[in-house]
């Protein structure tokens, strides 16, 4: 049996400490999962630690966040292979997702049977709770009746939401590449957080070719000249690289959801010719409609104010299409409708929406931050990191394989268990 540590920072509201995980059991005809209850019983102690604490805050826009990583850390038996192991930079904190969390380390590969019972579960407990009705009296009892439901509603979503995060990372250890962890300062006598390693071919052997080159000209537009630089060091505002590496999620989000309707039209050779009218459309279109609206006016500075003043050589400033080369797959978006390249452009779920927040809060924590009286940022208090050139191509790789994942495993769960509304 197996003792887990998991070290994770509190946030602005005291949260309950909540254990859950569970060993998998293993019979003769497959594996058998625990389906947990309101307030379930682990099989193996965890122990939560606040080591950080911030200030109170309700913004909870992207790139403004702040949850500390999830750092693992398993007391296990001898010819355990990875007695300290850290899977991903976000702690999960329902029962499902310690439960996840824990299959991630010791069974990587019962993952999907873990996944499919608990969304399983999931639909009876919805189904169960849809059936029962309201109580006929009015006042306290009706009140009561609501808010119950609505605590089991938010369980859920959040159960969902780790589920979804689960998978992601499963995906990632499936590609042998391990995720970039919170950001901190760096013990590197050079000052540099990027001590991780570059994986770039890993990461762009992920995507298709048509895929790979929009994502070349998505680097570009972000690095310019310093795109085949990746020695050279920069101090840049860390609430800025944040925010470039959420809006590349949501970019790679986008891109996985186009390429994918390209490939099925290629495969039947149905490709419509592109109309280069179109060009301003698709520009207008994914830079202000990829971001969701519970992101707001974070993804709107990642896209107007991507250079960086103490950046020499910059980000290349500029729109969506700004610069970059042509290529099929970006023709091909520049045929769509406006209506169609809107409804491509935005995230379809809550619970994407909202572990794009958490994973990019718990990778780069929660800055303080004001907004002028003239509706801007102020940069003043920005904390300022040392990271290369390679670094940051590497934060961009993984931000989009990041976003292409979660389109997959976005409609892989809502198969199971329908959440998606559009």
């Amino acid at each position: 049996m197996e003792a887990a540590t998991v070290v994770g920072s509190s946030m602005s509201l005291h949260r309950t400490s909540c254990s859950a995980a569970r060993s998998a059991l293993l019979a003769a005809n497959g594996p058998l999962f625990p389906r947990f209850a309101a307030n379930p019983r682990p099989s193996f102690p965890i122990k939560l630690y606040s080591s950080v604490s911030y200030s109170k805050s309700r913004n909870r826009r992207m790139g403004l966040g702040g949850r500390r990583g999830m750092v693992v850390k398993a007391s296990s038996s001898p010819d355990s292979a990875e007695p300290n192991a850290q899977i991903a930079p976000l702690r999960m904190e329902s029962p499902i997702g310690q439960f996840l969390s824990q299959i991630l380390i010791s069974h990587p590969h019962l993952v999907p049977a873990a996944v499919e019972q608990q969304l399983e579960q999931l639909q009876t407990d919805r189904d169960t709770d849809e059936k029962k009705e309201e109580p006929s009296a009015s006042g306290t009892d009706l009140v009561l009746y609501r808010r119950i439901a609505e605590v089991k509603a938010n369980e859920r979503k959040r159960a969902l939401e780790e589920i979804l995060y689960a998978l992601v990372v499963k995906k990632f250890m499936d590609a042998n590449i391990s995720l970039v962890p919170a950001i901190t300062s760096s013990a590197d006598p050079s000052g540099r957080v990027d001590t991780w390693p570059s994986q770039e071919d890993k990461l762009e052997q992920l995507h298709s070719a048509e895929a790979h080159e929009m994502i070349q000209n998505h680097l570009a537009l972000i690095l310019g000249n310093r795109l085949g630089d990746s020695t050279s060091v920069a101090q840049i505002s860390k609430l800025r690289v944040g925010q470039v590496y959420a809006a590349s999620v949501m970019y790679g989000y986008f891109l996985r959801r186009v390429d994918q309707r390209f490939q099925l039209e290629k495969t039947m050779k149905v490709l419509p010719s592109a109309s280069d009218g179109d060009k301003s459309s698709i520009e207008q279109t994914v830079g202000d409609d990829t971001r969701p609206s519970g992101l707001g006016d974070s993804y709107q500075a990642a896209s107007s104010h991507l250079e960086v003043s103490s950046w020499s050589g910059g980000i290349s400033p500029g729109g969506f299409g700004s610069g970059i080369k042509p290529s099929r797959l970006r023709t091909y978006v520049m045929s769509f409708d406006g209506e169609t390249l809107q409804r491509y452009a935005s995230i379809r779920s809550k619970e994407a929406v909202g572990i794009i927040e958490k994973h990019t809060e718990a990778l780069f924590g929660r800055p303080e931050i004001a907004i002028t009286p003239q509706g801007t940022v102020d940069s003043s208090n920005d904390e300022l990191i040392k990271i290369s050139f390679g670094g940051l191509k590497r934060l961009v790789l993984e931000a989009v394989t990041f976003g292409s994942f979660l389109w997959d495993v976005e409609s892989f769960v809502d198969s199971r268990y329908h959440f998606v509304l559009n």
